[in-house]
């Protein structure tokens, strides 16, 4: 068991929280019990995940996608009030780490997806924000090869735009809605390009750049930090934590 704002402390430590920008408050969002023994993570604080929550008794709950996102409504009705009534009338405290998260070097959401790729790190994409990484594959493969080997990794088959005939082995990604850096990744000499979403215009970035481009899902690439998260703080604090995954083919 451990307190609350021990667990946030802790948190905000270890990811640097302090030198983003962020387009939502990251730590703790919605204040619940003071002491903390069961942790449930999750990617996104839906009303379902809320529900598995509180259906595992748990005492907090930890998201990459939290609440009070910059240009929304501060009226609580609806959706909102339906996820706050939950929480705070089970006492379940909620907290959210979104760029933190994603940009940090040991247990972000970009790192732990090159693990499960098998893509070795050789460090930022230039141009790509500050949170897209490059690397290499151990062998060149077809774009057929490596979707399958996205495909096998995440448990879903990604959308892919093709750049031609070209082998991949240097990659460029960034999870989430990041499909953005194509054009970086291309500028940059890389055989693919891999984010979650995808936009009309990166299919032609694809065919005039001759970059293969993979959207493989914006839940599906940020279902590992957050998980690499929990268990660290399980670790450490001695609590008892589960991760759910509620599916999102998005």
């Amino acid at each position: 068991m451990a307190n609350l704002k021990d667990i946030a402390h802790y948190c905000d430590l270890r990811l640097d929280c302090g030198r983003f920008q962020d387009y939502a408050p990251n730590g703790v969002q919605i204040e619940g019990r003071p002491e903390v023994k069961r942790l449930i993570a999750g990617v996104t604080a839906s009303l379902e995940l809320i529900d598995a929550a509180i259906d595992a008794d748990a005492d907090a709950v930890i998201v990459h996608h939290g609440y009070f996102w910059k240009g929304e409504s501060p009226i609580i009705t609806g959706m909102k009030r339906r996820r706050l009534q939950k929480l705070l009338g089970h006492e379940i405290s909620l907290l959210a780490y979104h760029l933190p998260l994603d940009a940090h070097p040991d247990i972000g959401n970009n790192v732990e997806l090159a693990r499960r790729l098998g893509i070795t790190v050789e460090g930022a994409l230039e141009g790509g924000g500050g949170l897209a990484l490059q690397g290499t594959l151990q062998k060149p493969e077809s774009a057929m090869a490596f979707t399958e080997r996205v495909a096998k990794a995440l448990d879903r088959t990604p959308l892919h735009l093709s750049g031609g005939d070209r082998e991949i082995r240097r990659v460029g990604w960034c999870t989430g809605a990041a499909e953005g850096y194509c054009q970086a990744a291309a500028e940059a000499g890389l055989d693919a390009y891999i984010s979650g979403e995808v936009s009309e215009q990166t299919f032609h970035v694809c065919r005039e750049t001759g970059i293969h481009y993979f959207a493989a899902g914006h839940h599906a690439t940020e279902r590992y930090g957050i998980s690499a998260l929990a268990k660290e703080l399980a670790e450490h604090f001695d609590l008892e934590w589960h991760f759910i995954d509620v599916d999102n083919p998005v």
